[in-house]
């Protein structure tokens, strides 16, 4: 399956809602330390190599990358510096980026864009805080402050346009309603740091948590005392969890023991593959909206693998 070779260390990596053959990557140098940052957009051809459709260097390291809903050629990333940038690939890279919202004090870790109303994004830093921003508006529309520590994750709810919930350092996931003045559920979810989270695309009470405690956690918000799935198979910190977008009881994670596995978390053997192919932490994983079974992952090794579920990654 296709691979390509970036020249920084992989960060996040997310499909085009729009096309398929369409996926954005983030990068840092020096392991996102110290040094620059690229936003790649790269091109499967059906039986071909990835190909590079544009880049974009920014003067940090880029942590998260997602699409627009509403238009197929923006790209949003989370920048080191604490700014946000927002980018057209339809433009040439000296006329982008198109704008860059610059609030957040520190790094800036993950970017969610609203998939229900398509007008909004999160962002989430290392400052404690998320922030609600518009394309079409400089500022941002709204702070929420409740974390303890830096947010790693923010995840808009896939059915309801105004719930969101945010992942923290401080051990927590908090829910919010952006019509409220505070989140309205705290899950105190695991023990450690919770690095990651997503909401299952098919039952909008059910959320995923992972942490550096290498467990992944899946929640029904209706009665979240205990979790209704915890999932164990990770060696190190899981880095990133993401829902099937085609069956409701399977997910993707990575994780710094430079696996990812995939997951059915309805069964008792709930682990249903694992990929080794990273020599370096896997930090970034998705799968394709438009394609089932079609994943892709990059990490701290520079490559960027795209497969298809229970082929191996590395053939050619």
């Amino acid at each position: 399956m296709p691979m390509f070779k970036t020249p920084f260390n992989g960060y996040s990596v997310k499909f085009s809602p729009f096309y398929e053959n369409q996926l954005a990557v983030a990068t840092a140098q020096n392991f996102g330390i110290l040094g620059n940052g690229r936003v790649h957009i790269l091109q499967l051809s059906p039986n071909g190599p990835i190909s590079e459709l544009a880049a974009f260097d920014t003067a940090d390291g880029v942590y998260d990358v997602c699409w627009s809903e509403a238009h197929d050629s923006l790209v949003i990333a989370a920048s080191g510096d604490g700014s946000v940038k927002l980018y057209d690939i339809s433009l040439p890279p000296t006329n982008n980026p198109i704008r860059s919202f610059q609030e957040h004090t520190r790094e800036v870790h993950a970017v969610d864009y609203n998939t229900v109303r398509k007008d909004s994004f999160l962002s989430a830093s290392w400052d404690d805080t998320v922030k609600l921003w518009t394309v079409d508006r400089n500022a941002s529309v709204r702070t929420f402050k409740e974390h303890a520590y830096c947010v790693y994750s923010a995840a808009w709810n896939p059915r309801h346009a105004d719930i969101f919930a945010s992942a923290s350092g401080d051990c927590t996931t908090r829910i919010w309603d952006v019509r409220e003045p505070g989140s309205t559920m705290i899950l105190p979810a695991h023990e450690f740091e919770i690095l990651t989270c997503d909401w299952n695309k098919y039952d909008d009470c059910i959320i995923a948590t992972a942490s550096v405690d290498k467990s992944i956690k899946v929640w029904d918000i209706r009665n979240y005392r205990v979790p209704i799935a915890v999932l164990s198979g990770h060696g190190y910190a899981v880095r990133k969890v993401r829902f099937s977008p085609h069956r409701a009881s399977a997910m993707v994670s990575c994780s710094y023991d430079m696996t990812v596995c995939m997951w059915d978390y309805m069964v008792e053997d709930a682990l249903i593959g694992r990929y080794d192919h990273h020599t370096e932490f896997a930090v970034g994983v998705d799968m394709s909206v438009l394609v089932e079974g079609l994943l892709a992952s990059t990490g701290w090794d520079e490559l960027v693998y795209v497969w298809q579920h229970g082929m191996d990654p590395r053939a050619p």
